[in-house]
């Protein structure tokens, strides 16, 4: 007899406004005893110097979270000027100083020519692995980390104000794989002097934004209460610009049993329609039943949608 797994089958998002100085896993922790859930995850690491959205799947929605990651971020965060850290934030040793602080005009003429597709090194304190091993843990091993640069889209920066000489706040709008840590290392650079960022709070992650958030704390007070779920949203929410597809009974059973389903003119016409483009070779449709439960995540193909995640329900 197969072992029930501990927990209950709880499935969706909560959308946590994450404090500073915990991890992001110490938070997914919180909240899979809060809903008592069988499964958790979460989209995007933040530093536990950072603040503001963690996205934290439960269930079935863990199935999404590589969409939720691959969706635009919103950053607000401040530059510090003058230092130099071994991890590009305020939890690094200093690495040098510079007695160089850059101009308000200095800061906007940079800007642009570190915005758009850019080439840009992650900081040797992060999760990328070498050889196996994560960076962070080959480098706080002392050993020496090298990372190749790699691509990012940084859609826009916007300069929100300058406190001080010391001191440079900014709010980015920026792709998967971005490191604001990096951004603002090389912006400081480029002007001729040393930074890290000083404080980090992510404002929203694709359909998730701090706005519908929820804080650690508050949340912790509905352990195992039945309002905590009134801060569940539903799976699709991580599938934004995603086409959707109702369908019915007949052809739900089939797509949970891993077999394609034929796509007739009217469906064809929809998806063409949410997708805006005729071409829906190798395209990914979220299936779901006409009452709203998610069935599948497939693929187009040659006038077929063959499923290649399922969603299961199945409760014990």
């Amino acid at each position: 007899m197969a072992r029930r797994k501990k927990g209950s089958p709880v499935h969706g998002w909560v959308v946590i406004d994450k404090p500073r100085g915990v991890t992001s896993t110490q938070v997914v922790g919180i909240v899979r005893r809060v809903f008592d859930a069988q499964k958790a995850g979460h989209a995007g690491t933040l530093d536990p110097m950072a603040t503001g959205v963690l996205a934290v799947a439960l269930g079935e929605a863990t199935k999404t979270v590589p969409y939720a990651m691959d969706a635009t971020k919103i950053y607000r965060f401040t530059v510090t000027f003058g230092e130099g850290r071994d991890s590009d934030d305020a939890e690094g040793a200093i690495t040098g100083t510079s007695d160089k602080r850059p101009s308000r005009d200095e800061i906007e003429a940079a800007i642009p020519k570190l915005t758009g597709p850019i080439s840009q090194v992650p900081p040797v304190y992060s999760a990328i692995k070498v050889d196996g091993e994560r960076a962070y843990d080959l480098a706080r091993d002392g050993e020496d980390v090298v990372l190749e640069p790699r691509t990012v889209l940084i859609h826009s920066v916007r300069f929100l104000d300058m406190a001080d000489p010391d001191h440079a706040e900014f709010e980015m709008v920026c792709g998967k794989g971005t490191y604001v840590r990096a951004w603002a290392r090389d912006l400081a650079l480029s002007l001729g002097t040393l930074g890290y960022v000083s404080q980090l709070r992510r404002l929203a992650i694709g359909n998730f934004n701090v706005e519908r958030s929820i804080g650690l704390e508050p949340l912790k007070g509905f352990m195992h209460s039945p309002a905590a779920f009134e801060h569940l949203r539903p799976i699709s929410t991580a599938l934004d610009g995603i086409p959707a597809l109702a369908v019915t009974g007949q052809d739900a059973a089939r797509l949970k049993s891993g077999n394609p389903i034929l796509v007739r003119p009217r469906e064809f016409e929809r998806i063409t329609e949410s997708a805006q483009t005729d071409d829906l070779q190798g395209l990914t449709v979220f299936l779901s039943t006409g009452d709203g439960e998610p069935v599948a995540l497939a693929s187009f193909a040659e006038g077929e949608l063959r499923p290649f995640r399922v969603f299961n329900f199945a409760t014990g």
